[in-house]
């Protein structure tokens, strides 16, 4: 699971049915366009508003079925997948609502507010799969919710350096106080015991969060089914490698190598053969 901030429901083609690759491909299209528009970084914040509300008149032109004034090919083809599958709309304003957010807010002061941005940013992704899948019932909805939802916090914990550079933190303020981590520490990639606490904290509940949505994989039949077994035990990967790096995502991103990827695959297998969780805290070969 390479954990890219735009894809937090992960499902390589090779695993989806052959019917829904051309859906799934348009609704990265949407995704992706409007990610693009928000994170243009040779515009001005009023000029990347500006062209986001295009892009919320062509959503407007899809729910009153007709033509987007705006992207008129990608908005078509997004109508007709729309109609095909009966998908609602809701996910895709959320997601533009997320990239306004990332326009104005570049700190977010409690758990709470970054877990609203998480509701709007990364969780539509697992909706809209769902109801692809004829799947969107409430339970696997709010799995969903928990797997995407820490996969994006997964990718900001090993982002760290490069959010900072671009003046970004998603490390909740308020834990930054509770921990004594000042926010110059961070510019200077100190790893101190405050930071290691700090970080083990994010973790904890990253994995916690991970692991409560973990049953769906179970739930959903099939290849995708496979992917999100896969996807959560890569998640949980990655946080072990940070904890095996000693929370210093300052000198050297963490990484899966081909063995963290082979033990990722033993686990997945497992978890899907065995029909249960079954997720460890800690790697399987022990602290390697």
């Amino acid at each position: 699971m390479d954990v890219d901030q735009h894809e937090y429901f992960p499902v390589p083609k090779v695993l989806l049915p052959k019917a829904l690759r051309a859906p799934v491909d348009i609704i990265y299209q949407v995704v992706r366009t409007a990610a693009d528009l928000a994170d243009q970084g040779d515009w001005s914040a009023a000029e990347r508003d500006a062209r986001l509300a295009d892009f919320r008149a062509g959503l407007d032109a899809v729910a009153g079925r007709r033509a987007a004034p705006v992207h008129a090919l990608l908005f078509g083809k997004l109508a007709g997948v729309v109609a095909q599958y009966k998908l609602p709309l809701a996910p895709f304003y959320d997601l533009l609502d997320g990239c306004a957010h990332d326009i104005d807010t570049h700190r977010y002061p409690d758990r709470a507010a970054l877990l609203d941005y998480c509701r709007h940013s990364a969780n539509p992704v697992g909706h809209l799969m769902l109801h692809l899948v004829k799947a969107a019932t409430p339970r696997n909805l709010a799995d969903a919710d928990a797997i995407c939802t820490a996969s994006q916090l997964i990718s900001f914990w090993l982002d760290v350096s490069a959010d900072w550079k671009n003046d970004r933190l998603y490390l909740p303020l308020a834990d930054l106080q509770r921990f004594g981590v000042t926010e110059a520490q961070i510019a200077k990639g100190t790893v101190d015991d405050a930071w290691r606490a700090l970080m083990a904290h994010e973790v904890d509940f990253v994995r916690a969060t991970l692991v409560r949505g973990a049953p769906l994989a179970l739930r959903i039949p099939g290849r995708l089914g496979i992917e999100l077994c896969g996807a959560v035990h890569g998640g949980l990967r990655f946080l072990e490698r940070i904890e095996k790096a000693g929370y210093d995502v300052f000198r050297e991103r963490p990484v899966l190598n081909t063995f963290d990827w082979c033990v990722v695959a033993a686990r997945t297998l497992m978890m899907r053969l065995s029909r249960r969780v079954g997720v460890a805290a800690r790697s399987i070969e022990g602290n390697a």
